[in-house]
């Protein structure tokens, strides 16, 4: 005896673009800090900090405050995204993913992993894109009937 199932489709509950900004720059954080986080498994990596350098680096205060800030503005959009009023929202989410996309291509520079780090910066070039995509098609609403602008509406 089978059971029976069902033939509706499920209901698509629209996500708002605030929802979707968030949830693509959480996405991109944990794709940006396990990237990081996976490199210490290189060979070498480990032994370099060790001996006070990464990439080209002196670990320095200077370093690690640069490193906290670039770490911190993509975590911030999380919260800017579903906060701030929409027009600025929409500008924060045009302006940080283009500053972003060479911040993250710098970091394949001179890694002797390249499939590693090419498919961290393809991911989070990607999420980067989205993010730009839902900024520049984040939903207009057209003015109201009842607006004062009516006449506007009705040229």
């Amino acid at each position: 005896m089978s059971t029976p199932r069902s033939t509706t489709a499920l209901h698509e509950q629209p996500i708002p673009v605030r929802a979707k900004l968030a949830a693509a720059w959480t996405s991109f954080m944990f794709l940006y800090a396990y990237v990081d986080i996976l490199n210490f498994f290189t060979p070498g990596v480990i032994q370099e900090i060790l001996d006070g350098r990464v990439f080209e680096f002196d670990l320095s205060q200077t370093f690690s405050t640069t490193s906290l800030t670039l770490m911190a503005i993509p975590i911030l959009m999380i919260v800017l995204s579903a906060t701030l009023p929409a027009a600025m929202a929409r500008t924060a989410n045009l302006i940080v993913p283009v500053l972003y996309v060479p911040v993250t291509v710098f970091n394949v520079v001179g890694e002797s992993w390249i499939l590693f780090y090419g498919l961290g910066i393809v991911l989070e070039v990607l999420l980067l894109a989205l993010i730009l995509r839902l900024a520049w098609t984040w939903p207009r609403t057209a003015p109201s009937a009842t607006s004062p602008d009516r006449e506007a509406v009705r040229a």
